[in-house]
């Protein structure tokens, strides 16, 4: 039993460190968007509010990476969790089902709920500087 136990520690400390960086992430994005708005703002430029338009999918990407190699991480300790021997493996690759893929991340209900919202602040603050 102690092995196992030690093999859903590997497995959490992973899920633990992609949810971390999944967080920073939406944190970094809200921080470079407001200062770029506020950058925009002093300058009277709509140039800076432009530039959103390339961080804010860099950054959904970005989090939807980590948040479907989460899912992965998360598939392989319910497998694990379940199983009678223990092989310490941690590769989630094959857990990588239409659920857990990249792109259906991106669209996932997490994602929606964040960043075309930032998208639609950012399109009605550039509109209403000019």
């Amino acid at each position: 039993m102690e092995p196992k136990l030690k093999h859903l520690e590997f497995i959490q400390s992973v899920i633990t460190r992609m949810n971390t960086n999944s967080f920073l992430i939406k944190g970094w994005m809200i921080t470079l968007v407001s200062a770029l708005f506020a950058l925009a703002a002093k300058d009277a430029n709509v140039r800076y509010v432009v530039v959103t338009y390339i961080a804010i999918p860099a950054f959904w990407a970005l989090d939807a990476f980590y948040l479907a190699q989460e899912r992965q991480y998360r598939a392989l300790y319910d497998v694990v969790r379940v199983q009678e021997t223990v092989d310490f493996s941690m590769d989630a690759s094959s857990y990588n089902t239409e659920q857990n893929t990249w792109l259906a991340t991106i669209f996932s209900k997490t994602m929606l709920a964040l960043y075309p919202p930032v998208v639609c602040i950012t399109l009605v603050i550039m509109f209403w500087m000019k």
